[in-house]
């Protein structure tokens, strides 16, 4: 059976059960009210590195990335945005830390929001995800035109691949 490395992306639905986003979509809102930063990548959007809750989720659900990406992985880090009106994800490939990425969507106002790799677009419902080669496939998103959207990123390295090293990440 393929991997993720022969695929490039994977669509996951029901990537959340409806008890994690019971967890995770009042945890989104109420974070965004206490405090937040961005990055140049989004730059609208408040922005989440290594948040404790989604460190939580990334090692809970690295039995299942497994299973769909046919490889061992080591985490890296988690990160989340909450996307307002406006907001963009500039065209990218991602660094090496994120050889295995996944995008899950936790809310969104009902408006869709595709994600495209390399120019082929994805529509994601509230709890579906994908998983996608994120140093390998370039990706990103056109202006959001609806309310909200809560997105985590999920990274890993492949254990017996070129980033193994990036376990934990590297970042400061």
């Amino acid at each position: 059976m393929a991997s993720i490395k022969d695929k490039k992306y994977i669509l996951i639905p029901n990537f959340f059960s409806k008890k994690e986003l019971e967890i995770l979509q009042p945890y989104c809102k109420n974070r965004v009210s206490g405090g937040m930063s961005f990055d140049e990548q989004s730059p609208f959007a408040p922005a989440y590195y290594k948040d404790p809750l989604m460190d939580s989720f990334l090692n809970l659900k690295k039995p299942l990335a497994e299973k769909i990406s046919k490889l061992k992985l080591h985490e890296t880090y988690a990160y989340w945005r909450y996307y307002i009106h406006g907001s963009i994800l500039k065209d990218h490939k991602d660094r090496p830390s994120c050889e295995i990425s996944i995008s899950a969507c936790i809310n969104n106002c009902g408006t869709k929001w595709p994600i495209h790799f390399e120019k082929n677009w994805i529509d994601m419902k509230i709890g579906d995800a994908v998983m996608y080669l994120g140093c390998e496939i370039s990706h990103g998103r056109k202006p959001f035109r609806g309310i909200e959207n809560a997105q985590v990123f999920f990274h890993y390295v492949d254990k017996n691949g070129p980033y193994k090293d990036y376990k934990g990440d590297t970042r400061k």
